[in-house]
C-alpha cells in the first residue's frame, strides 16, 4: 500500500486553467487516492509535492502531528497563532515543542495585527463576549490567513471524531478561502489511536488535557468538559458556536 501510494506522487492533473484550479484538482484527486493511506504516507506525499511551501499549523494541545512531521517531513514550518488570550500552559507547550524538536521543525509564532488592549480600545472591551465570531475573525482567521500567504499548502490535526462539524473532514481538502491545498493526515484517527501514539512515542501533551479540558483554545472561551460531553463542548459553551472559522471543511 505504502509503495503504491508513494508511486503516485506527484499526481498528474490534466486541463489546469489556472493555478487555483490546478491546486483544487490536485486536492480532489489526492483526497480520493489517499483516503485510506497511513498518516505518514499522507505527510510524505505532501512534503514531496509542496516542499518548503508546506506549513503545519498547531494549537499546541498535543504534539502528535508535529512528531509525525518531524519524522516524515523534517524542516517543516509549524505555525502557532498567539491570539493574546492563550493559557500560560499553551505558551509553555509551544516553548517545549520548539526546544524538543529544534533542528527538525521550525516553530513560527504569528500574532494578530492589534494587541488585546488595542482591540479593546477599537472594538470595545472583551469582544469575545459580545461578538465571539468577530473576535475570532480578528485574532485567529485574519492573522493565520496572512501567515499562510507564502505557502501553497497547509496541514492541521483535524479529526473526524472531534465533532459532527468535522465528521466529513477529508484527508486532503481544498481551502477555497486561501486558494491552498489543505492536508489533514490524522483525519481518520480516533482518540484511542491518538492516545496510543502519545504513549508509544512519549509525545508532549498540553497539561490542560490532564486537568479536565478536552479541546484547548483561548482561555475566555474554553472550559473543562464533564463526563458525557463531546470533545469540543467546552469551546464557546452556551453560544451555539463550535468553530472559530479557520477550518472550513469543503466537499473537494
Amino acid at each position: 500500500m505504502t509503495a503504491e501510494l508513494l508511486s503516485l506522487v506527484p499526481f498528474e492533473v490534466r486541463e489546469p486553467v489556472s493555478l487555483a484550479e490546478h491546486r483544487q484538482a490536485l486536492a480532489r484527486r489526492a483526497a480520493w487516492r489517499l483516503e485510506d493511506a497511513p498518516a505518514e504516507v499522507v505527510i510524505r506525499w505532501a512534503a514531496r509535492t509542496f516542499g518548503a511551501r508546506l506549513a503545519l499549523t498547531s494549537s499546541m494541545s498535543d504534539a502528535v502531528v508535529i512528531d509525525l512531521f518531524a519524522k516524515h517531513a523534517p524542516g517543516t514550518d509549524v505555525v502557532f497563532l498567539d491570539t493574546g488570550y492563550h493559557f500560560p500552559e499553551t505558551i509553555g507547550m509551544r516553548d517545549a515543542v520548539a526546544a524538543t524538536y529544534r533542528g527538525r521543525i521550525n516553530v513560527v509564532t504569528v500574532q494578530p495585527e492589534q494587541t488585546v488592549a488595542q482591540q479593546d480600545a477599537t472594538h470595545g472591551r472583551d469582544l469575545f463576549a459580545t461578538n465571539p465570531d468577530g473576535c475570532c475573525a480578528l485574532r485567529k482567521v485574519a492573522p493565520l490567513d496572512a501567515a499562510l500567504a507564502p505557502y501553497d499548502a497547509w496541514a492541521s490535526g483535524l479529526r473526524r471524531d472531534e465533532s459532527f462539524a468535522r465528521s466529513i473532514t477529508p484527508v486532503v481538502d481544498w481551502d477555497k478561502r486561501n486558494g491552498k491545498v489543505k492536508i489533514n493526515p490524522i483525519a481518520r484517527w480516533t482518540q484511542d489511536k491518538v492516545d496510543a501514539y502519545i504513549e508509544k512515542n512519549n509525545v508532549l501533551v498540553n497539561t490542560l488535557l490532564m486537568d479536565g479540558y478536552a479541546s484547548i483554545g483561548c482561555f475566555p472561551c474554553t472550559r473543562r468538559v464533564s463526563d458525557g460531553e463531546g470533545t469540543r463542548d467546552g469551546r464557546w459553551a452556551g453560544t451555539g458556536k463550535s468553530e472559530c472559522g479557520i477550518h472550513l471543511v469543503s466537499s473537494s
